[in-house]
């Protein structure tokens, strides 16, 4: 084996060995002439463009970028529709809260759409009592949070009430029953951690996607399984529920 051959397979030894594979040589790389110094910044640029790479970039990946940043708690990210190793665990770390599936990083329709409606869910048009609990019930942006003396106690989630036919009616009610599991009679389904507030309405964690935006309940407020079991530890016989603003299409 010549002196070229040799140092051609000394460097896919190394690049192998250090998990970047043989993509780390470039065409005609075993019969140029050595240039040992130059293999650690090419290693280094090819793992640097594979961590920032993680996540594919969306169409909508500076909305969702705004968005993220006016939410806060994701993590820090940059406003440039750019993906990046940082965007990219915010993005998951959204998708993962808020049960958009897969939750692989990528600013798409559903991710826009969930955290569009989060964002412009303004807490103050729910007119909470100043003192003690209300649940709060936007319908229009399709979203529910939490007031505690007049305060912001839960952060806008996102629900699913009812569709065209089952429009969940506006208005103030009160909790009224409450089970951790109840049976619904007319459409054979468990409603797991079942809150109450009018009629056969309440609050109860849903059984189907949740984001499927064609899809809506029969009147309930459907919520996520965290939020669901969240709210049922929160509430009692008696809480307030304030519901308001309208869906669209019902």
């Amino acid at each position: 084996m010549g002196f070229s051959a040799r140092l051609a397979a000394a460097i896919l030894a190394t690049a192998v060995g250090g998990g970047l594979g043989a993509v780390a040589l470039t065409p005609g790389t075993a019969s140029a002439a050595p240039r040992a110094v130059s293999l650690a910044p090419v290693a280094a640029v090819v793992v640097t463009k594979a961590a920032a790479a993680s996540c594919a970039t969306g169409k909508y990946q500076k909305q969702v970028e705004g968005y993220l940043k006016k939410l806060g708690g994701f993590g820090a990210v940059t406003v440039d529709g750019k993906q990046s190793a940082a965007d990219c665990a915010a993005i998951k770390k959204f998708q993962s809260r808020y049960g958009v599936k897969p939750a692989a990083g990528l600013a798409g329709p559903t991710t826009y759409a969930v955290a569009k409606r989060l964002a412009a869910t303004n807490t103050k048009s729910c007119k909470a009592k100043k003192s003690g609990i209300t649940f709060c019930v936007d319908l229009t942006h399709q979203t529910t949070f939490v007031m505690k003396n007049g305060k912001v106690f839960k952060k806008p989630t996102v629900i699913r009430s009812g569709m065209k036919g089952y429009r969940t009616p506006a208005g103030t009610y009160k909790i009224n029953k409450r089970t951790k599991k109840e049976w619904s009679n007319p459409y054979e389904v468990w409603l797991p951690y079942w809150q109450r507030f009018i009629g056969g309405i309440g609050f109860h964690q849903t059984t189907t996607y949740i984001h499927d935006a064609w899809r809506g309940s029969h009147g309930c407020v459907n919520l996520l399984p965290a939020d669901a079991k969240t709210y049922y530890g929160i509430g009692k016989i008696g809480s307030t529920v304030k519901v308001f603003g309208r869906r669209s299409g019902t």
